[in-house]
C-alpha cells in the first residue's frame, strides 16, 4: 500500500501543476453557486482523500418497508443494538449491519457469521468505523428502496444452480458459478486483481481520491489501486470493440456537479451485462459531504434504471483512521509513515 501511495505521487503533483498554470473561468455547465469552493479555473472543487463509510445499506429492510427515513430515537437505538452486539474479535461484517441489528431485535440473535462459513474471513477490527444518518436504504430510485425486478433473460443467465460443473455460493444463497479450471477463471476480486468501478462497497479500503485538472480528473479507489483518468473535452466513448475492466469513462460538468459516463465494460457493473451504462454524479453540498449519485442503466438485466446515493465524507490524511491503516499493513508507526510520505513528495518536487 505504501508503495502504491508513492506510485500515485507523480502524477498527483503532475496535475497539481497544471492546476497553477490556468486560472481561466468555467464555462461549463449552466448553473453555479458562488459558495462552492473552486479551483483557479472555477470548477467545483472537489479534490482531497473522501471515505464511503455509510451503515446504510443498499436495499430498505423488511422492518421498514415504507418508511424512508429514521426518527433520531429510532436511529440511536439501532446504533446502540450495533455496539451492544458486535464483537471485534468476530467475523467481519461485510453484510448489512442494519439488518444484523434489526434481526437481534426481533430475533434475540445478532449472527454475526462469515459469508464463507467453511474457511472464516477477517475479523471485525479490520473493518473501518461506520458513518450513520436516518436514510432507510442508499437506493432513492426506484422509491421503495429496492432492485427493480430482473429481466427473464437476468433471470436466466443467473441461474446454474444444480448444473452439473457448478459450485454452489460460500454463503448457499447467491448464484452458483461454474467450477474453475484454473487461477485464471476466478473474478478479479478474488485473485484482488481489480474490483471493478466504480467500487462502492462500504465499511473496507472505501476510501477515493480526487484529483483535478482543467480537462481531466482522476479518481483513485483505495481498493486494489483502480485509478480512472476521465477526459473532459467532449470527445466520444471509445469503439464498443474495445472493452476495459474499469469501462470507458467521459466527463462533463453540469452546474456545479461533475458528472462521470461509464460504458465499453468488459465484465459488466453489479451482475449487468458488459453493455450497461453506469452514470455518477459527484456534488459537494458542504465542506465535508459530497453527495455521490449513482445511476445503473442496462435493459438487458432490470427493467428500469435504478439509483443510489452514497454520502461521501472528507478524510485528513494527516490525523485520520486511513494513515492509521496504511502503517499497519506498512509495518510502521503513523509518524514513520507521515515522514516517509513527506521525504517522497520533497524529492518528486520539480526544482
Amino acid at each position: 500500500l505504501l508503495a502504491a501511495l508513492i506510485v500515485w505521487l507523480p502524477f498527483a503533483i503532475a496535475l497539481l501543476a497544471g492546476q497553477a498554470q490556468s486560472s481561466a473561468a468555467n464555462t461549463k455547465g449552466t448553473t453555479k453557486s458562488e459558495t462552492v469552493a473552486r479551483t483557479p479555473w472555477g470548477d467545483p472543487d472537489l479534490q482531497g482523500v473522501w471515505s464511503n463509510n455509510s451503515v446504510t445499506p443498499m436495499t430498505r429492510p423488511t422492518q421498514w418497508k415504507d418508511k424512508e427515513r429514521l426518527t433520531e430515537a429510532e436511529l440511536k437505538e439501532l446504533q446502540m443494538l450495533v455496539a451492544k452486539n458486535a464483537d471485534d474479535g468476530g467475523d467481519a461484517i461485510f453484510q448489512s449491519q442494519v439488518q444484523l441489528a434489526l434481526d437481534a431485535k426481533e430475533k434475540g440473535k445478532f449472527n454475526q457469521t462469515s459469508y464463507d462459513p467453511t474457511t472464516g474471513n477477517y475479523n471485525q477490527f479490520w473493518m473501518a468505523g461506520r458513518d450513520w444518518d436516518t436514510r432507510t436504504s442508499l437506493i432513492i430510485d426506484p422509491p421503495n428502496g429496492q432492485f427493480p425486478p430482473m429481466t427473464a433473460e437476468a433471470q436466466q443467465r443467473r441461474g446454474g444452480r444444480g448444473v452439473p460443473g457448478f459450485v454452489p455460493s460460500g454463503d448457499g444463497g447467491g448464484p452458483s458459478r461454474r467450477r474453475p479450471a484454473g487461477p485464471e477463471d476466478l473474478p478479479l476480486g478474488e485473485r484482488c486483481v481489480s474490483f471493478g468501478a466504480p467500487r462502492t462497497g462500504a465499511g473496507y479500503n472505501s476510501y477515493l481520491q480526487i484529483v483535478q485538472a482543467e480537462n481531466e480528473v482522476a479518481v483513485l479507489q483505495e481498493m486494489a489501486h483502480d485509478a480512472r483518468i476521465v477526459r473532459l473535452d467532449n470527445q466520444p466513448h471509445l469503439p464498443g470493440t474495445v472493452r476495459q475492466w474499469l469501462g470507458d469513462s467521459r466527463g462533463h460538468y453540469e452546474g456545479d456537479t461533475l458528472v462521470l459516463e461509464t460504458t465499453n465494460y468488459r465484465d459488466g457493473f453489479m451482475g449487468s451485462t458488459r453493455d450497461v451504462r453506469v452514470t455518477e454524479r459527484f456534488t459537494r453540498v458542504s465542506h465535508d459531504f459530497i453527495n455521490w449519485v449513482i445511476t445503473v442503466d442496462d435493459p438487458k438485466t432490470w427493467t428500469q434504471p435504478w439509483t443510489y446515493m452514497i454520502r461521501l465524507k472528507r478524510e485528513d490524511l494527516e490525523d485520520g483512521v486511513e494513515l492509521e491503516r496504511l502503517a499497519r499493513a506498512a509495518n510502521l508507526s503513523p509518524s514513520e509513515l507521515r515522514d516517509r510520505f513527506r521525504h517522497s513528495l520533497d524529492s518528486l518536487q520539480p526544482p
